[in-house]
């Protein structure tokens, strides 16, 4: 009774044929495969070898030819891409001897898989939680890969696709990134890889967003990356959570702020929008526990980007808050970075009949900085207060942020600075809103430079 090896023959270039299967391929009689690979492995043959060569779509063949040598007592092995036991013919050679009960001894031998060898050469893409999902439906009904691809997109997984686009199957991956974009940042990173180790390689990184499916054929493995995952200088990282800083506190604090931004994506109805909107809903979910934000939080078309640009070179210099408690909020890190300066007038006022001080703050804050950037987290009467010094052309504010909170005039201090379209704004509707709230979307632009790579914390 002879054996039956399976090899993996790895992805296609001789360098990643592993020791091991080498030495399979000169020790074996019987040499049985897809006649398209048998060209990998000529070099490791011995002198009358026989090979065995069938056609696509012919795997049983091949795997019930490998048990009649193998039962004639001649060593046999049988070669699959990549990986014998990841979409290869290792399953169904142990489906084999199982159903015709044989004493052939079978053994595996682990090759690199296209996915990992496509890995490498876009950079590090698979350093977290991933998984394989191949869209060949010959013997798998869509609805199954359907679900499995709609686990992978709401779970957040580096996904490898293998099989992605053939002749006949032209649509699936097209569906797969309909799916995708349902869940996923529009700025996901994408790579993808043909003939991966071999003379025709192409390497290709782009966004899920700029990704098109005709790009690709049988011969590319496509990997999409995680809510972590981000492209540097043409290099497609999926960071596995180390860090550099040796402050633990520093360690367990980005970590959890990066695993609660992970978790809040994933629960959000609608995660595709533009890059500074959703990056300011995060924190602001983030920070109030409250998904409701995704209905009444709002933004202006491009706020966000404009507001952290004006404060990266420098145009904006001053931040105006309603109370000291948004001011305790704003990072400091993150000013000094940048070099804003952070006002809060209550203090430097005193009541006056009809007027609460944090009108008489903001009054004091338009002569001193008409064109800062204001927030607002608790007094609707400061907001209203700023609105009444816009429309008479006494303040020109950069920005501003409206959170206020409460009960009285709360709505409307919201409603009066809408029509300013010309100012960038973001808004917390109805009755919501805070401190804490307008601090932090504060923060998101401040920050607004990490979002692309989804890493919150910095300044922490």
């Amino acid at each position: 009774m002879g054996r039956i090896i399976v090899a993996g023959m790895g992805p296609g270039c001789p360098e990643d044929i592993t020791p091991a299967v080498q030495k399979a391929l000169q020790e074996c009689a019987v040499i049985v495969g897809y006649k398209y690979y048998f060209r990998f492995i000529e070099p490791y043959l011995t002198p009358g070898t026989t090979c065995i060569d069938t056609g696509m779509r012919r795997e049983r063949e091949r795997a019930e030819e490998a048990f009649c040598q193998a039962e004639q007592g001649r060593d046999v092995c049988v070669i699959s891409s990549g990986d014998a036991g990841i979409y290869g013919m290792a399953s169904l050679i142990w489906e084999m001897k199982r159903e015709r009960k044989s004493q052939v001894t079978v053994e595996v031998l682990p090759g690199i898989s296209a996915f990992q060898k496509a890995a490498s050469l876009l950079g590090a893409p698979i350093g977290h939680d991933l998984c394989l999902i191949s869209l060949s439906d010959l013997m798998t009904p869509w609805s199954l890969i359907e679900k499995r691809i709609q686990a992978a997109a709401t779970g957040d997984f580096v996904t490898a696709v293998y099989n992605p686009r053939s002749q006949e199957r032209y649509w699936q991956l097209e569906r797969l990134c309909e799916i995708f974009r349902k869940h996923r940042n529009p700025e996901t990173v994408v790579g993808y890889v043909r003939q991966a180790g071999r003379p025709e390689q192409e390497t290709v990184i782009t966004t899920l967003a700029d990704f098109n499916p005709e790009d690709v054929d049988m011969f590319t493995i496509v990997l999409i990356g995680n809510s972590q995952s981000y492209c540097w200088e043409n290099h497609f990282i999926t960071p596995r959570g180390y860090f550099t800083e040796t402050s633990p506190a520093k360690l367990d604090g980005v970590a959890i702020m990066m695993e609660s931004f992970r978790t809040i994506l994933g629960k959000l109805r609608n995660p595709h929008r533009p890059l500074g909107e959703l990056w300011s809903l995060l924190h602001a979910i983030h920070t109030t526990a409250d998904f409701s934000m995704e209905n009444i939080l709002l933004a202006d078309e491009g706020a966000v980007e404009t507001l952290y640009r004006k404060c990266k070179d420098g145009s904006l210099k001053h931040i105006v808050t309603d109370v000291t408690m948004v001011m305790s909020g704003i990072r400091k890190g993150a000013l000094e970075r940048l070099g804003i300066q952070v006002h809060c007038y209550l203090g430097e006022v005193k009541p006056a009949a009809g007027l609460t001080r944090s009108q008489l703050g903001i009054r004091k804050a338009v002569e001193e900085h008409p064109d800062a950037f204001y927030v607002f987290g608790n007094a609707p009467t400061a907001l209203m207060e700023l609105c009444r010094l816009i429309r008479l052309g006494t303040a020109r504010p950069a920005g501003i942020i409206a959170a206020p909170v409460g009960f009285v005039h709360v709505c409307e201090s919201k409603h009066m600075v809408k029509p300013f379209h010309d100012i960038p704004k973001l808004i917390v509707e109805g009755r919501k809103g805070g401190s804490n709230l307008a601090a932090t979307l504060t923060n998101a632009i401040l920050t607004f430079d990490d979002a692309a790579a989804l890493r919150p914390g910095r300044d922490v």
